[in-house]
């Protein structure tokens, strides 16, 4: 329940308090409570300055300096904290100066002093402060009993959905249950201020999936709860807006508690997440299940522009990335996922007229998901068009992207053209040893016609040219850090050693099909 200064006023541990300044704002909400005592003025006025928290302090740093404490009760007043409270000490502050108190007052900020006669402590004044918070008006009688009585009124209701919709109405909340995609498959809403879909934007961001304990975020004076509850064996998300910030972080928790346990009494299960499902069927390649849910996931008349798959991400950056994407071009994402891996179905309607745009925006998309993040590894097929393409390029993702790196272990954005490549390599490998026996004896020369060390020289600087730095000997010269000077040289022998120009356009395929397959046949 809501807390307010007036409320902690009351408590046994103000009995000796007194109001300095601001008395008027004693209506402010108090959440949560903490300790000035810094050396550092600025820092702790910023480490504790936050809205609706109660601070204590005794100025036992500045308890002489009186130009210091108004300059600290001007910036807790900026900060709107709920209130300050002073320790009066014989050895401390005995009494607040009235600068001090005007400063409390021209800065809007609630003064409290209380005497400090050696038996009163910080942790008492937290101790009760935080009861009062917590367990405040006996919540268990209002919210979670009145929650219980209409959640277990089986003769009323005839599933679980419409008791939990008559709780929520008479409560004041909303619950909204999704998948751990964020796809919702239960809502339960009792007024409009935000979308789901903001909220859900919102919430990504914060990464709520990794957190043990109900996670509140504001969205636009919006208060939601967020937290992981388990239906049937399976993680779902449960979503809880407290429509007039009326409960405390525990209550919701507690209520969260609620409404699993009477899942399970109504023996609930959630209707199947048929986008999860399709994009499931997709990554393993089960094309007729897809078109199965074509349908039910809404993915029908729809252009399929690329199947990815992104490892080693941070979540709230690639969120706020593709969001970016999303709401320029009107991109459909369809996504999945699982820690720190990302899969998604790029798709837009079909009346979209602008094939090429579109394609050279997943592109850029790839491009900014991976910059600055050197531990990314994007894979994707991109310019498919319909859906048997798009099941088959997440088929060619998932046949090589563990191979594709040791190829070309310098990018970290990999197409089809790629793994295509490295697919063809693997099933060389695979399947036919004269074939790949013949690709090769095209180096063989390189341990025949020179030293085996000058050989193995040659060959690594012929594999880097060709396979990681696209034929240009100053980024060769880079990677290998040497002089392009030295490179040109390098280059110019191996073409005698090929007795070839290996630049060609009919010498390089076969030549850059031989230096993969033996990076593969090294690892």
């Amino acid at each position: 329940m809501k807390i307010t200064v007036e409320d902690c006023l009351r408590l046994d541990a103000f009995r000796n308090s007194t109001v300095e300044s601001c008395m008027r704002k004693s209506d402010r909400r108090v959440r949560s409570v903490s300790v000035f005592d810094e050396n550092n003025l600025e820092a702790g006025v910023e480490r504790n300055g936050v809205p609706e928290q109660m601070v204590l302090t005794h100025f036992w740093q500045i308890k002489d300096d009186v130009e210091a404490q108004c300059r600290v009760i001007s910036g807790f007043g900026r900060k709107q904290i709920a209130t300050l409270v002073v320790f009066l000490n014989e050895h401390g502050v005995r009494a607040l100066d009235s600068r001090v108190i005007k400063a409390a007052e021209e800065s809007g900020l609630l003064v409290i002093t209380i005497a400090d006669e050696g038996e009163l402590t910080y942790a008492m004044v937290i101790e009760q402060v935080m009861d009062k918070i917590l367990y405040g008006h006996n919540y268990s009688d209002n919210l979670l009993n009145n929650t219980i009585y209409h959640l277990l009124n089986f003769e009323k209701h005839s599933n679980f959905q419409s008791a939990l919709k008559e709780a929520a109405v008479h409560n004041d909340y909303q619950v909204v249950l999704m998948t751990l995609e964020f796809n919702p498959i239960l809502t339960i809403e009792t007024r409009h201020k935000e979308t789901i879909e903001n909220a859900i934007n919102v919430a990504k961001r914060r990464d709520i999936t990794h957190s043990s304990v109900f996670t509140q975020v504001e969205i636009s004076d919006v208060i939601t709860y967020w937290g992981i509850i388990d239906i049937n064996g399976e993680k779902h998300i449960l979503m809880i807006v407290d429509d007039n910030d009326n409960y405390s972080a525990v209550e919701i928790t507690k209520l969260a508690e609620v409404i699993e346990l009477a899942m399970g009494m109504w023996k609930y299960t959630p209707e199947r997440d048929s986008r999860a499902e399709f994009i499931k069927a997709a990554i393993r390649n089960d094309l007729s299940f897809c078109y199965t849910l074509v349908d039910e996931a809404d993915m029908k008349n729809k252009i399929f522009l690329s199947s990815f798959y992104a490892n080693g991400i941070d979540n709230s950056d690639f969120i706020d990335i593709i969001d970016e994407y999303k709401m320029k071009y009107n991109l459909g994402i369809l996504p999945l996922v699982e820690q720190n891996e990302f899969y998604g179905l790029i798709y837009v309607s079909a009346s979209e007229e602008k094939p090429m745009t579109l394609k050279n925006a997943c592109l850029d998309m790839f491009d900014a998901l991976k910059a600055g993040k050197p531990n990314v590894r994007i894979f994707h097929s991109t310019g498919i068009e319909n859906l048997d393409n798009a099941v088959e390029g997440f088929k060619l993702i998932n046949e090589t992207w563990n191979y594709v790196e040791t190829v070309f272990p310098y990018k970290r954005v990999f197409t089809k053209y790629e793994m295509s490549m490295v697919c063809n390599c693997m099933d060389i490998i695979l399947q036919s040893s004269s074939l790949k026996k013949m690709y090769l004896d095209l180096l063989e020369p390189f341990s025949r016609e020179v030293s085996s060390n000058k050989g193995k020289l040659l060959l690594e600087t012929l594999e880097t040219f060709v396979l990681d730095a696209s034929m240009n000997s100053n980024k060769t010269a880079e990677f290998m850090s040497i002089h392009n000077n030295t490179v040109q040289y390098r280059l110019k022998r191996i073409n005698e050693i090929l007795g070839a120009e290996m630049t060609g356009n009919r010498i390089i395929p076969g030549l850059t099909m031989a230096l993969a397959l033996r990076r593969l046949e090294d690892q």
